[in-house]
Formats: C-alpha cells, sequence, structure tokens
C-alpha cells in the first residue's frame, strides 16, 4: 500500500505519515504511530473519536490496523498538506503559494464550522485540544479539514466541564485553564482559545511569539495587533491591499480576540464564531484586551497528554 514507506508526507513526536494507494488505485494518507503513549491511549482517542464523525471539514478515516506494537491509521489523502505551509510567509514562499485572503477567511469559517460540529454536531461531544495550522489538512481545492484526534476528548452534550488530568495539546495554542484550573474549568471553550491563536497566525502570517524579532512590542503577536486596533490602526496586516481585504482581516481579528479571552465564559462559543465571522463587521465590538502572557522559553510545537 505504501510502497515499502517511501513517500513521507510528515512526520509527528508519535507518529510518521506516508502516501499510499489502495488496491483500487485511491490515494491515502497512512498514519504509523512510532511510539505509542499511555498505553495506545492516543491510538484509542483517535479512532473512538473520528469514527464518530462525518462532516466535510473533519478528515475521513478510512480503516485502521492493530498488531501487537504496530498501530497505522488510513486517511483520505489530502494533496496540499497542512495549512503551516500557506500561511507562515518563510513557508509560503518556499512552497510559491500565498493564499488570498478571500481563502484564508473561507479556511477560517470552514475549521470554524468543523470545530462547530464536533462541540454540537455528534451525539457524544468531542473536544479536540490540538488545533493548531499543522493538524489542518488542505484538499486540492484549498478545503480545510480538521485532523489529528489523538489528544481528544470524549464527554456528554450536557457536561459544560470535563475533569482532565494534567495538561494536553502544543505549546502557543493552550488555553490558560488547560495549564491551570485557577482560570476556570476544562470545556469545549478550550478549543476555542486554540482557534483563535490558529487565525491569528493566519492572519499575522506568522507564529504568535517569534523569538527572532528583535522589537520586543512585536513579539507577541495578539499583544501588537490588539495594541494597534486601541491606536485606531485597525490591524493593518501582511498582504491587504483593497478595502474589502481590510475588512476581512479586521473581521478575523477582531473574532480571534475574543476567541482568545483569559476567562473561558467571555468566549464565544464555535456556533457564535460562525455567526460573527459571517456577519457584518459593524457588529463586531472591541474585545477587552486579554490577559496576554508570552512564552518565551517554552519549547514550541511540543505536545504533553496525561
Amino acid at each position: 500500500m505504501t510502497n515499502s514507506f517511501i513517500n513521507k508526507l510528515g512526520q509527528g513526536g508519535y507518529s510518521s505519515v506516508y502516501k499510499g494507494k489502495l488496491p483500487d488505485g485511491k490515494l491515502v494518507a497512512v498514519k504509523v504511530l512510532t511510539e505509542s503513549k499511555g498505553n495506545g491511549e492516543d491510538f484509542v482517542n483517535e479512532v473512538a473519536s473520528i469514527s464518530r464523525t462525518s462532516h466535510v471539514n473533519i478528515v475521513t478515516l478510512l480503516g485502521f490496523s492493530c498488531e501487537k506494537n504496530k498501530r497505522a491509521l488510513i486517511y483520505e489523502f489530502m494533496p496540499n498538506g497542512s495549512l503551516d505551509k500557506f500561511i507562515y510567509h518563510q513557508d509560503s514562499l518556499a512552497t510559491n503559494c500565498h493564499l488570498e485572503w478571500k481563502t484564508l477567511y473561507k479556511i477560517a469559517v470552514d475549521i470554524a464550522r468543523g470545530l462547530e460540529y464536533l462541540h454540537r454536531g455528534c451525539s457524544t461531544r468531542i473536544l479536540h485540544f490540538d488545533i493548531k495550522p499543522q493538524n489542518i489538512l488542505l484538499d486540492e481545492d484549498f478545503n480545510p479539514k480538521i485532523s489529528d484526534f489523538g489528544l481528544a476528548k470524549l464527554c456528554q452534550r450536557k457536561d459544560s466541564v470535563v475533569s482532565m488530568l494534567g495538561m494536553r495539546g502544543t505549546i502557543g495554542y493552550i488555553a490558560p485553564e488547560v495549564f491551570s484550573r485557577n482560570f476556570g474549568g476544562v470545556s469545549h471553550k478550550s478549543d476555542v482559545y486554540s482557534y483563535g491563536m490558529l487565525v491569528l497566525e493566519m492572519v499575522g502570517g506568522r507564529k504568535n511569539f517569534d523569538s527572532g524579532v528583535s522589537n520586543s512590542s512585536e513579539k507577541y503577536f495578539p499583544d501588537w495587533i490588539y495594541k494597534h486596533l486601541e491606536l485606531g490602526m485597525g490591524g493593518r496586516t501582511f498582504g491587504v491591499i483593497t478595502a474589502e481585504e481590510q475588512e476581512t482581516s479586521r473581521k478575523m481579528i477582531l473574532v480571534s480576540l475574543w476567541c482568545i479571552q483569559t476567562n473561558p465564559s467571555d468566549r464565544p462559543s464555535m456556533n457564535k464564531v460562525v455567526d460573527m465571522l459571517e456577519g457584518t463587521l459593524h457588529s463586531l465590538q472591541i474585545p477587552p484586551k486579554p490577559f496576554l502572557c508570552s512564552l518565551e522559553g517554552s519549547p514550541v510545537d511540543s505536545s504533553t497528554t496525561s
């Protein structure tokens, strides 16, 4: 199926992904778990959660294999890979493809729809806990699909808060309450925070924390963009040319800043996020400034699970 694992698509901390082909010629992505956490908890999480889903913005699981310590998942193949290759300026230059604002906006809305489905559309609510650009895959038309459910947690739809030991997620996208329960209970609003950080990176074309920036005020992008909003500069960002693009970028900024509010109860639900993105710019208020604390010195993109 994978032609002796020659065509490697990518690699994470605990898995490698290879391009494969089924007997009928259908292309697939085969995710091979190289190291399983918690006696295979990540594998069980992924199969149990994603097998319950059926949505245009959720990647489709076609099958899986579990033989002793060898575990693999077979997914639909997404020809354009992950979103991070197209939103960070240095990476988009390497791929010779910088997405237009209308495409970025559509991707943001579709990801929100996918998360809304996970939180409200399934018989069992699914909390993803690892929303980030690397886990958003793009098909041939740049339609996004949420992937990698290894850290997902299932809970009843009536449960407003879930019990969880320790921390899970990727540094830079983890909600404050996942770090410390002093900020509130862990819930679907934790995914909302991660989504907000993701959209800010789409807008800024850079990681939210950039230690390579010489000006300390520009190191943490959410802080920098909020100061620009306060100064009435409208949050002008890279690549904005037309008035329509300016309106789109400002809308994405305002929505994402609401999503990263420190108090989970101040964040909108994903259903509300979709409404905000599809509504008028004039209906959006500037949110209170979140209690922003940069994570300088923390390893970027390192996942930890309980």
